[in-house]
């Protein structure tokens, strides 16, 4: 791709997630599902203009992305507050894990499409988009709520496990050689876990005095390369880049220029995090997803099903209301990047041909559903209670 082409890309894909996101906003459309309706319609596998022949082009933009989106989150973040969860989160995060990973391997052999895909599959419908929830909060403003609190807990329990599952995975997937490889690539991605979780404890007040009396230009410089090397860096290290990201947040989140950051990557996470949901959009094929259409439907349903069970389990270890339980299985209920990851790592493995088509469906409409349902949980509510109520006799 020149220079001149990868401008026109770029500045299209922001043109076109902008305005199609702006006409659905005023019908009370979320802009995630707008975002990447737009790289539907601009990409190579649909008719008209296409701005990206191969999406993998854009790959570092939508990298970028990601790393904002989660960089962000981990500044929200408290580590205080998850320790302060205790005994009820890790049940509701166990819970949450339990359930979904344990009915997407079940579903996966169930398929029968070999062993090696019901795991990828049990990844893919078992984890949360770190990513759609992040925005999800933030798009809704319900950052604040109670129960939102416990949904970022949630998150990061995943976020934490996906790093280990990957690592478990790597060998199952041909990129470890023996159960000695697979060791080490475990042992490494749970080290760096361990010096992140300690740096975000700790490294604090080293970072406030590093960038004491920094200009407004110099602080934006110097965390988003802080933000992208930790991403980087766990990403080589064979944890989720996702996770390096946000635990480089909860690092700079515990430092004393923590509100000046969270201004100052507001305007970036805006642009990249729309780029990111175009740029999944450009890659989902129609075609491809046809043949698989059925076990994509069975799966959302019972994807629904069970994240709004264990959104009510989690609200009642918590003393909250059922609107609380209601919202919590709402937002953690979209799939996105892990999902997609995992699908990639399966086509490049020479699994089963289905499984990156089954993934990119499945998450399509699980990232359309859930943010709407988002967006209307209060009308849901509302609906599940009067269905709820006792019929007068004789009416």
């Amino acid at each position: 791709m020149t220079t001149g082409h990868a401008l026109l890309a770029v500045g299209g894909a922001f043109l076109a997630a902008g305005l199609i996101a702006k006409a659905g906003a005023r019908i009370g459309l979320p802009t995630i599902a707008l975002f990447m309706l737009a790289g539907f319609l601009f990409g190579p596998n649909t008719p008209g203009l296409s701005l990206v022949d191969d999406p993998a082009e854009m790959g570092v933009l939508s990298g970028l992305g990601l790393v904002f989106l989660l960089f962000y989150l981990g500044l929200e973040f408290s580590l205080d507050d998850l320790a302060a969860g205790g005994r009820k989160l890790a049940l509701a995060g166990g819970a949450y894990l339990l359930l979904n990973i344990g009915s997407g391997l079940a579903f996966g052999f169930a398929l029968g499409w070999g062993a090696p895909e019901a795991l990828v599959i049990a990844g893919a419908v078992g984890i949360s988009s770190s990513a759609i929830v992040t925005k999800l909060l933030l798009e809704t403003r319900r950052m604040n709520n109670p129960e939102s609190r416990l949904i970022l807990g949630i998150v990061v329990i995943e976020d934490v496990f996906l790093a280990l599952y990957l690592a478990v995975l790597q060998p199952v997937l041909g990129k470890a050689d023996g159960f000695g490889a697979a060791l080490t690539d475990f042992g490494k991605a749970f080290g760096f876990l361990v010096l992140l979780a300690a740096l975000a404890r700790w490294g604090g007040r080293l970072l406030s005095k590093l960038f004491a009396g920094t200009n407004d230009e110099l602080l934006t410089v110097c965390f988003v390369g802080v933000a992208v090397l930790g991403a980087a860096v766990a990403e080589e290290i064979g944890v989720s880049d996702a996770i390096g990201a946000f635990m480089m947040g909860v690092l700079l989140g515990g430092s004393k220029v923590a509100p000046r950051i969270h201004k100052l990557v507001l305007p970036l996470r805006d642009a990249f995090g729309a780029l990111f949901f175009f740029i999944f959009g450009l890659s989902i094929d129609p075609r491809a997803v046809g043949p698989v259409i059925v076990p994509v439907l069975v799966a959302v349903a019972m994807t629904i099903v069970i994240n709004l069970g264990t959104g009510a389990l989690a609200a009642k270890l918590h003393s909250f209301d059922r609107e609380a339980g209601l919202n919590i299985g709402l937002t953690v209920l979209t799939r996105g990047e892990f999902s997609l990851v995992l699908a990639a790592m399966a086509t490049a493995a020479g699994l089963d041909s289905r499984v990156a088509p089954f993934v990119a469906g499945y998450v399509l409409l699980l990232a359309i559903i859930g943010p709407l349902a988002v967006v209307r949980s209060g009308r849901i509510a509302r609906l599940l209670r009067r269905r709820g109520q006792p019929q007068p006799v004789g009416k």
